[in-house]
């Protein structure tokens, strides 16, 4: 997806550290993209056990169940967490990967590079927390409700929607926001237009269609 960059003129005239004032302080990057990994490797395992042991949990329950209504959820619940436990297979958290661009790109001296990648990782943070992320989780969420209304069981078609849709919501609030947040971050900055030298700050601004910058003082 391509971004549209929207900063004000003035920008020009001063270079834009993402993450740190200075080439030397390397600091803030290893706290964006190691911690970032960090934090995608606990989310992709922990949300992995969970759809792992909900599908272990409805295919005893499909099987062992005494009500017939409670067996019948549960056949529609194992195909649930079976798609779900897929998702987490291959949909990988872009963290990991970045970390190793980070460090080559570190190991090289490359700070626009580094530049750059964070604000990358920043936009892809910001799409998986975006509509699309939830479109999936509403089609086979509602596709299931369907099944169980069609059963004749309305309310409790209901509760299965929405407890689904609240668990997607959850999965997708959880997952590592590192490259976001230091972006997002107001900076101190100085902006020279000949003789006029203004002091404030500024932030980057990264959305799902455009890279943009906030300027206060």
């Amino acid at each position: 997806m391509r971004l549209r960059l929207w900063l004000c003129a003035f920008a020009c005239a001063f270079t834009l550290p993402a993450f740190a004032q200075s080439s030397s302080d390397w600091a803030a990057y290893d706290d964006v993209f190691e911690n970032g990994a960090t934090q995608a490797n606990l989310w992709q395992w922990g949300w992995t056990g969970i759809y792992a042991t909900s599908l272990a949990v409805n295919a005893y329950q499909a099987s062992e169940a005494s009500d017939r209504d409670d067996r019948y959820d549960a056949r529609v619940g194992a195909v649930k967490s079976a798609l779900a436990l897929g998702g987490m297979f291959t949909d990988r958290q872009p963290h990991p990967a970045a970390l190793e661009r980070y460090e080559r790109l570190k190991a090289n001296g490359e700070l626009s590079g580094v530049q750059a990648l964070g604000l990358e990782l920043a936009q892809a943070e910001r799409e998986r927390r975006g509509f699309g992320a939830r479109v999936g989780s509403l089609v086979v969420n509602g596709l299931a409700a369907g099944v169980i209304a069609a059963d004749g069981r309305g309310d409790d078609a209901a509760i299965n929607f929405a407890s689904g849709m609240l668990v997607n919501e959850l999965q997708i609030w959880t997952q590592p926001n590192q490259a976001s947040s230091a972006i997002n971050r107001f900076q101190p900055a100085r902006v020279s237009l000949g003789p006029v030298t203004l002091e404030g700050e500024y932030a980057l601004t990264v959305a799902p269609n455009q890279l943009g910058a906030t300027w206060r003082y």
